[in-house]
């Protein structure tokens, strides 16, 4: 007989106040199976229930009463998923994030690779003579399984029959007619995208409702389409078109898709530096090659070449056989980039971002994992990327909030970077033209290195720099959003084929609608949010729940027909520029139009290749990007970026300013840039017009000071959110109490400063209300242990069980 084992393992679905890491046995038949870093199925609860989990730690059996643990019911994977440096991080999540060990686990995996259980049913007694004492029911039953090869998921039978739940299923199992198992399946990638179309032999006869035909006579015109385009131009729910297919009037068939993501390529370029690069790549190849975890600050103004100085440091890296994790913001700049890299590394570059599908996603971490790719692309997913010899990890443009995930685990993928880069003993590389303020306080108090790039690279010169002051139009009677001296420039570029990026951070027609009747906007029914015109689509939209509706004119208050458009997004900016310049051949990327998979990466080719004149959009044209025939660009709405309730407002509008105007005259021809505002006389402006971000950090970190934010302190958001209003603002108000009663008691040595219980900035998003407290604190390991105490205890509080509270370090949102 083997010698017993105990796995300790990490359980799935379990809440953060009961979750905990559990004791199982390993049977002598999977003694040889079960490894740390594998997935497992065992029984859980009182009930027995079949749950997933992950080993986290095997050790030999210390103690003689092991009575009450139970056994493992199976090893879901042939080799373990996750290494102990994984196995590590999941802990540190744990810890840092207030998220459970498997939320993690669960983020850390691709959606392919992972389980899902599901309760099967099988015939156990088909015998003729039972089957004819069964009523007709049960009967009905039996035969239809009967019919079946293999055993019958639950949900199937649940639908086919039309049951509520499972408890006539249950019966028949006790009874001795059926058998139950729990099963599970792998949701391998998704190879195809779900379209619909028109039946030949349909019956147009048919009665259907309102939103019936507006479907079908959708299909009737473009033929096919697929099912997410029509919910989003008919603003219908997935329901009315699975009714069409029931009527037998369309069927839906599947599109195929490609597993390996496919990118284009650019010709291998020779990587020429500078003097002034070879001094920052000399340096950062000391900080790798000193053999303990190093964060270094590439801190470079835009088109300062701080690209070609990655590609040198990561050739020596690939070159030591070490993995490398490049990271970017925004799915937009991943494409330009896997072009450079896959021109020069060819199949060795592994691509993550959440524009794949489930199958490439698989597909990209096994290359990673096995390896066979030795650099991992992506935006903040990437940092999973699952190497086990890491080298190097960069973050362009670090600043970015994007790499905050702001769902469970709430990770900054810095922080996890900064793990696994001291795990590693690698460097990690923070690179900005406008880092941000904590990154660059870092940086000059020594806790980071810092390397700069002063210089544009080849003959490149920063942009002249032009403002544009909106009250001076206004006085002149131009209420357009187009300044005249935008027009000049945007007309002078046309004339002489020349690219123009104009950047306006709000998608849709108009920003809201309102009623000078009632003096009403019109918001959403479940959201404290104003809708927003879509021209494309005719329906007004919330940008937050996704609910929809026709516009007809009549405001839904007062049922009068005085509605106006008021607000300006890149929809309208578009059709303005098309009536002004007919002749201009105008591109928009927003959210809205690059929907489609791969659709960044062919909008931004087809403008790289000269398809278009202009290019419009929000925040993903503002950053990164490298056009060199582009000479202008021009910035429609920079006051509401300097305008916001965030105290980050000032550098993220600066930020902004840097980025958007750092894409002109990156090329041989001087480029051009306009900055429209109402308020020319701003500080902030002039600095991001001259991209003199010491200025701009200096007068910052006095403010932080002065105001104890970060870096000065940590920020930390509890939220709250229930169906109930009354109830959510009381929990938040019970959490407070339990808080300063910690503070009075164990933790008064803790330097904490509370703000609030108060509404969150939106108070409701899809019918639930949301309260939040901010806490200015110092992130060290009490603080989190007090925290996560309070979490504990206040999720056990009965009274607030239909309360969700979460806890959220370094929030994007306040």
């Amino acid at each position: 007989m083997m010698k017993e084992l105990i796995a300790r393992v990490a359980v799935d679905n379990t809440v953060y106040h009961f979750d905990k890491i559990f004791d199982y046995i390993i049977c002598d038949e999977l003694i040889e199976k079960a490894q740390v870093g594998s997935r497992v199925l065992i029984p859980f609860g009182r009930g027995n229930k079949k749950r997933q989990g992950i080993i986290m730690e095997i050790k030999p059996i210390d103690t003689e009463d092991v009575s009450k643990l139970k056994e493992i019911s199976s090893v879901l994977d042939t080799s373990p998923v996750l290494s102990l440096e994984m196995l590590e991080l999941v802990r540190f999540m744990k810890n840092h994030c207030f998220c459970t060990y498997y939320d993690a686990v669960r983020a850390m995996l691709p959606a392919g690779i992972n389980y899902k259980i599901t309760t099967e049913y099988s015939v156990k007694k088909p015998l003729e003579s039972e089957l004819f004492d069964l009523d007709e029911e049960k009967r009905r039953i039996v035969n239809f399984m009967l019919k079946k090869v293999k055993p019958v998921k639950k949900e199937l039978l649940l639908e086919t029959f039309g049951f509520k739940d499972s408890t006539l299923l249950d019966l028949m199992c006790n009874e001795g007619l059926l058998q139950k198992n729990d099963s599970t399946y792998r949701r391998t990638g998704d190879k195809s995208v779900k379209m619909v179309r028109i039946n030949d032999e349909a019956n147009i006869s048919v009665k259907l409702t309102d939103k019936q035909n507006v479907v079908f006579e959708l299909l009737q015109t473009v033929g096919s389409v697929s099912v997410k385009e029509i919910c989003y131009y008919t603003g219908v729910t997935v329901s009315v078109v699975d009714s069409l297919v029931k009527k037998g009037l369309a069927s839906y068939y599947d599109d195929e898709v490609f597993r390996i993501p496919k990118s284009s390529t650019s010709n291998k370029r020779d990587i020429t530096l500078t003097d002034e690069q070879n001094v920052a790549f000399s340096k950062l190849l000391d900080d790798y090659k000193c053999d303990k975890g190093v964060v270094s600050l590439l801190y470079g103004i835009t088109g300062s070449g701080k690209t070609s100085v990655f590609m040198k440091l990561i050739e020596q890296v690939v070159e030591d056989d070490k993995g490398v994790i490049v990271m970017v913001p925004e799915i937009a700049l991943t494409s330009q980039l896997i072009s450079i890299f896959k021109s020069n590394f060819g199949d060795k570059v592994a691509v993550f971002h959440s524009g794949l599908s489930l199958g490439e996603r698989l597909d990209e971490y096994k290359r990673v994992k096995n390896g066979m790719a030795k650099i991992a692309i992506g935006t903040r997913s990437a940092v999973f990327a699952p190497f086990e010899n890491l080298g190097l990890i960069i973050m362009d443009e670090e600043q970015e909030h994007t790499y905050k995930s702001e769902g469970k685990p709430r990770f900054h993928a810095r922080e996890l970077a900064k793990f696994r880069t001291t795990y590693n003993k690698s460097l990690l590389v923070l690179a900005s033209a406008t880092p941000s303020v904590e990154t660059y306080y870092n940086a000059k108090s020594g806790k980071y290195n810092i390397v700069t790039l002063k210089k544009r690279y080849g003959n490149a010169t920063l942009p002249d720099v032009l403002v544009a002051d909106m009250n001076e139009e206004l006085s002149v009677g131009n209420t357009s959003q187009f300044s005249s001296l935008l027009l000049e420039n945007i007309e002078y570029n046309l004339d002489n084929k020349k690219q123009t990026i104009l950047l306006l951070n709000r998608r849709g027609h108009n920003t809201f609608v309102s009623c000078s009747n009632c003096r009403e906007t019109v918001v959403c029914p479940n959201c404290s949010i104003s809708m927003t015109y879509h021209s494309a689509n005719n329906r007004l939209m919330c940008h937050y729940c996704g609910h929809s509706v026709k516009y007809d004119g009549v405001c839904p208050t007062c049922n009068g027909h005085s509605l106006r458009f008021s607000g300006f997004g890149t929809q309208r900016a578009e059709a303005e520029l098309a009536e002004i310049f007919p002749q201009a051949r105008i591109l928009r990327m927003d959210t809205d139009t690059t929907m489609s998979k791969s659709s960044h990466e062919k909008k931004l080719s087809q403008f790289a290749n000269g398809d278009y004149d202009i290019l419009v959009g929000t925040q993903m044209v503002a950053k990164g990007l490298d056009f060199p025939n582009v000479t202008l660009v021009g910035v429609l709405s920079t006051d509401q970026m300097l305008y916001s309730d965030d105290y980050r407002s000032f550098e993220n509008a600066f930020s902004m300013i840097t980025q958007v105007v750092g894409r002109s005259g990156r090329g041989e021809e001087k480029g051009r840039a306009v900055i429209q505002t109402f308020t020319p006389e701003i500080p902030i402006i002039s600095l991001g017009a001259s991209q003199d971000y010491d200025a701009f950090y200096e007068d910052e970190i006095k403010i932080r000071k002065a105001m104890l934010y970060p870096p000065f302190a940590q920020l930390c958001l509890i939220g709250f959110v229930s169906e109930n209003n009354v109830k959510v603002a009381s929990a938040s108000s019970q959490f407070v109490s339990i808080l300063v009663d910690k503070l009075n008691s164990e933790y008064s040595e803790l330097p904490i400063r509370i703000l609030g219980p108060s509404p969150a900035s939106v108070p409701k998003i899809n019918n639930k209300y949301r309260y939040k407290i901010i806490l200015k604190c110092r992130n060290d390991s009490k603080f989190r242990k007090m925290l996560s105490e309070i979490l504990t205890e206040f999720s056990k509080l009965k009274d607030y069980s239909d309360v969700t509270v979460y806890a959220d370090m370094h929030p994007v949102e306040l």
